[in-house]
Parts: C-alpha cells; structure tokens; sequence
C-alpha cells in the first residue's frame, strides 16, 4: 500500500517511523513533511487547501491517507479524501467539532453525563467578568476554538482572568476563536493523556501517558504544545482505566452517534485524577504531540493494521500490542519558545539508540538546521522509567544547536507519584 502521512511535526515523523514498519506499507509520503523525515518521501503542499491535497492523493496513487493535524481535520480534508474514493485516518469534519469547539465538547458531556469540571459559557465580556469576579480561584478559562495548545488560562486572580477575558472575546488573542468563552471550576490531581483509536463504535485506548505543558521547570511558564511525556503513566492503575472506559470512553462514544457524528480516528482524552476518580479535562481529535512521540515506540503490534480496522469499523478485531517498558519523550525547543526565539542554527547529532522525531527544521546546503520553536524530540524506551528518563537525556546531551533548550525535570512528578 501507498500511504500518505499528512503534517510535519514530530508527532507525524513518530507515525511515520511506525508505519514503514509495517508489512502492509510498500511506500510512504508525507505532506508536507520535514527534511528530516529521511524514511518517507516528501510531498510539498499546504493541508489546508482542500481541493490541491485530494488532487495531490490521487496523482500518487495513494492508497490510504493518515491526517493528524488538528486544522486540515477541522476543515473537512477527511471527508473531502473520503469523498474522492481515498480511504483515510482521521474524523469527519462534524466528529472534529469534540476539539474545534470547546463549547461543543462541554455541552456534550453536560447533556450525556460524562464527567468534567462545572463551567459556564459566554460570548460577551460584561456578564463574563462579573462571573468571574464571584468565583473561587484559580479558574480556567478556554477559547472555544482552536488555538495550537494555548488557548487554555489558568487564572490566579480577578486580574489575570480579566486579562484574558478581553483578549479572548475581543478577538486580539486568538481570533474567531476566542469569540465565545469557557470559564470553569479548576480539577485538581495528576494529569494523564489518553491517545484511543476509534472507528466509530469500538474505542481502544493506548498506553497512558503523562504530558507536560508549562514551558519551564517545576510546570511553571507560559503553556506550550508540550516540553516531553512519559509512558505509561505509573499513576494511571487497571482500576482507574476500567472506571474510565466505563464512565468517560464508552459513553463518549455513544454521545457521538447519538448528535449524528459518530467518531472514527484518534480521539486524545486529558483526564484529571481527582479525589472523586477520572475527569475530563478535554478531547482533541488527533493523536497528542509529545504523547505519540512516547507511546508508538512502545507499540509492537502493527499500527497501520490498526489505522486501516478504524476506517473500516473492525476495529474490535484487532489489538493493539505493547511493550512492558516505559518511554521518556524530550522536547528540544529553541531557546525563548513559546514566545521570541531566533533559528536558523545548524544541528550536530552524535549516534544514540534514542527515537528522534524532528519537527521545526529545515535543510541548508544539505544540512538540518532549527527553523521552529520545537525543534525535534528525543525518545528513550528502557524497562524501568527512571532508566528511560536518564537515557532520554543523555541522548539529549548528544545533539547539540545553538540556543538548544529543554526542561530537565521531564517524568519527576511520576516518579514521586502526583
């Protein structure tokens, strides 16, 4: 089969690395890819438009097509590669809206029981502030649409709340997608990302992980698109999971069918481990990046096989298989991300047995130099997790650019258990 890899980040170069594994794959191509995806070959191209991507998928005769990123899902390429013949990975247009709109994702759990934080919706500042100004702090607000990772704001106080109440419902923050916002009660314990492959009846969860979002040790700083994870979480038990399949997974997929989107891809739950068990902090609709990056090096059994069962609805005839080992995942960033940061810098790699995914990078008279904020991320797998993490980053050690930044306490809180 030809298969085609829609993105350019490393969660797509870890979806590559996974899929040339497979018996099934005769050749892969990703568009647009990145320079440092030497295992597939590249296809250059912008997602997002539509018609060019579907024209494109069939001049390559592709025989399947896996689309992660979040917009070119938003904006219908799934149903539009459907449409044309094309069997793909990925939700429908209507199945994304659990991630394109928050005020959709929350609403659907109110209606259908699923456990998640008290919220309350607004599209105008006035009666948004006065809400704000009675609640117990800190609180969360959201932007309803998509927003890479940062439209999230944990607010300490009254000041910083109106702070990002008028940049969302303004629309100088983050657009149309801040025209209506999301202001809910703060979850409190340990955090676990959920990567489930879906086919629209039968729901499959991954290995767990534990993400990191703040940009600075010790989860402090600005949030970004994720510093590094670990996987399996340790803090996420058999009991918890079966709990969660039961009051969050399952019903989530029944809530799907019922408002006439049933949900067929990867559908990535947050949870939050509070005192009165799993909550839902959010739902994307792709596969989470840096999760992917520590799960896929874990998987054994063969992830397109799996890719292809989501499309088809047989996905309860298959298993995904996994290693009894732990992954450590560092992201190496560019120094000031996620706010100003220079690139451009040529990259040095000494030979590691870790997984390397690039991201922001481009070439330069044949070599890689940092062209983004993330710049490429470093796995480890080993059978114990603090002998993953060390691994990690003494593989880190080894690669070297200008300006290379990364957190130094990735997987600590899961080794002290919060």
């Amino acid at each position: 089969m030809k298969i085609l890899v829609i993105g350019s980040g490393g969660r797509e170069h870890a979806v590559v690395k996974a899929i040339v594994k497979s018996p099934l794959c005769e050749k892969v191509y990703a568009l647009p890819g990145n320079p440092g995806m030497k295992e597939c070959t590249r296809i250059p191209g912008n997602p997002l438009d539509i018609d060019r991507t579907v024209q494109t998928a069939k001049e390559y005769q592709i025989d399947f097509c896996v689309v992660t990123p979040e917009d070119p899902l938003a904006a219908g390429l799934v149903d539009a590669l459907n449409h044309a013949g094309i069997p793909c990975f990925g939700p429908s247009q209507k199945a994304t809206r659990i991630e394109s709109s928050k005020v959709f994702s929350k609403n659907l759990m109110k209606k259908y029981g699923i456990p998640t934080a008290d919220f309350k919706v607004f599209d105008e500042l006035a009666p948004a502030l006065a809400y704000a100004k009675a609640q117990p702090y800190p609180l969360v607000i959201k932007a309803d649409g998509l927003a890479r990772g940062k439209g999230v704001v944990i607010a300490q106080d009254y000041a910083e709340a109106e702070h990002a109440l008028f940049g969302m419902l303004s629309g100088q923050d983050f657009g149309e997608s801040g025209k209506q916002v999301i202001i809910e009660e703060t979850l409190v314990g340990p955090e676990v990302s959920l990567l489930c492959l879906a086919d629209g009846q039968t729901i499959l969860p991954l290995v767990s992980a534990m993400d990191h979002k703040r940009a600075k040790d010790g989860d402090v700083g600005l949030n970004t698109g994720g510093m590094g994870a670990i996987a399996p979480s340790p803090l996420y038990t058999q009991e918890l999971a079966a709990l969660t399949q039961q009051r969050i997974l399952e019903p989530t997929m029944a809530a799907m069918q019922a408002e006439g989107c049933p949900f067929a891809g990867c559908l990535f739950v947050g949870l939050m481990l509070t005192e009165d068990g799993p909550r839902v902090l959010e739902y994307n609709a792709r596969m989470g990046d840096p999760e992917t990056q520590a799960v896929l090096p874990l998987m054994t059994s063969d992830l397109l096989d799996h890719l292809i069962a989501c499309s088809k609805g047989t996905l309860h005839l298959t298993q995904p298989l996994f290693l009894d080992e732990a992954a450590c995942c560092l992201v190496l960033t560019s120094k000031g991300y996620p706010e100003r940061f220079q690139t451009g810098y040529p990259i040095s790699a000494q030979k590691t047995d870790a997984q390397v995914c690039f991201a922001g990078v481009k070439e330069v008279d044949g070599h890689l130099v940092t062209a983004g904020g993330r710049v490429m991320s470093v796995t480890a797998v080993k059978p114990r997790l603090q002998d993953a993490i060390k691994a990690a980053y003494a593989a880190a050690e080894r690669i070297d650019f200008k300006d290379k930044s990364y957190r130094t306490d990735i997987g600590q809180k899961a080794l002290r258990g919060i």
